[in-house]
């Protein structure tokens, strides 16, 4: 996945917004698009679909594994169906249709998890979904993506619908700024975005977790430290290229995410550099190995640490040691 796209979606709206606006735009010109979700709420909010295209799209309930079973069908038989759930309930409930419909039976299913990682919050865990990079990393062919801002999400959603391969795009809840400074145009799927250049301290970092390391690079700037942030998108398929040249150029690197530290975008790099024989300081940050405190989406990540002033002062011990 390596296209730079366009983009007609506004900034700074939610990501359903951005979903159902590329959805209609897309669908305008592709009748192969169709549309399925497992939540009235979620296919309330994609009303505007519904009214233009009341065809092409699917409510099935509360049924997460027949909504993905539904739409490996549609993709066998040559329509492109875009799979709308809550990311907890779309990647465990459902997984082991993922897995022999999506996974093996190379069904090209664009799976969308919304309110990813703790964006529910004091809902608690049963609704976060901090290893759906783990399980899905492990399962043949399918692409992984988190996308930073709405600029990487609409590239995230064209390019799924442009190829015949499953993806899973997991997005957030809340509404977000544009983190690329020169727009859209910027973003190439399957590769990382330099948003900042440094060579003292390296933030390689994904989906919402990149706006953090941003706020980090900025607080750690006035003590004259260089600190450059890596917007890395694409989970899977890895882009080793850009992890190891900013591992050559730093003295520390840290992974950034909102994820389990099992199985996600930081066990990924660190058996990319270990198996190249990279020699730098490493540190993987994401929800630790342990039950996750409730609590508002800023306030858990800033609990472990994921905020710009706790990660401002481990950056300086591990540049210090």
């Amino acid at each position: 996945m390596t296209d730079t796209l366009d983009t007609v979606v506004p900034r700074g709206i939610a990501n359903l917004e951005v979903l159902d606006a590329t959805l209609r735009d897309l669908a305008a010109s592709d009748p192969d698009i169709r549309v399925l979700t497992a939540d009235s709420r979620i296919s309330g909010k994609l009303a505007p679909f519904a009214a233009e295209f009341p065809d092409r799209m699917v409510e099935v309930g509360i049924a997460e594994q027949n909504l993905v079973g539904v739409a490996a069908g549609l993709a066998a038989c040559g329509k492109k169906p875009f799979v709308i759930s809550p990311a907890c309930f779309l990647t465990a409930r459902s997984l082991e249709q993922i897995k022999v419909d999506v996974s093996y039976g190379a069904n090209p299913v664009r799976l969308i998890g919304i309110s990813a990682g703790i964006s529910y919050g004091p809902l608690g865990a049963s609704h976060h979904s901090i290893a759906d990079y783990a399980a899905l990393r492990a399962m043949p062919g399918i692409a992984v993506i988190a996308p930073a801002d709405n600029c990487e999400a609409e590239a995230a959603i064209r390019r799924a619908a442009a190829v015949d391969e499953p993806v899973y795009i997991r997005l957030g809840k809340r509404k977000l700024d544009c983190v690329h400074p020169d727009g859209p145009s910027a973003v190439a799927l399957g590769r990382a975005t330099r948003l900042r250049g440094g060579h003292d301290i390296g933030f390689l970092a994904t989906g919402e977790a990149v706006a953090i390391a941003l706020a980090t690079a900025r607080l750690l700037a006035r003590d004259g430290i260089d600190a450059a942030v890596i917007s890395m998108p694409t989970v899977r398929p890895l882009d080793t290229a850009t992890l190891f040249d900013v591992a050559d150029s730093v003295r520390v690197l840290i992974v950034l995410e909102e994820h389990s530290v099992h199985g996600g975008l930081g066990e990924a790099c660190a058996g990319a550099l270990l198996n190249r024989g990279t020699s730098v300081v490493f540190r993987n940050l994401g929800l630790p190995d342990a039950p996750i405190v409730n609590g508002a989406q800023l306030d858990v990540l800033a609990h472990y640490g994921m905020e710009a002033d706790r990660l401002g002062e481990l950056s300086r011990r591990l540049l210090a040691a």
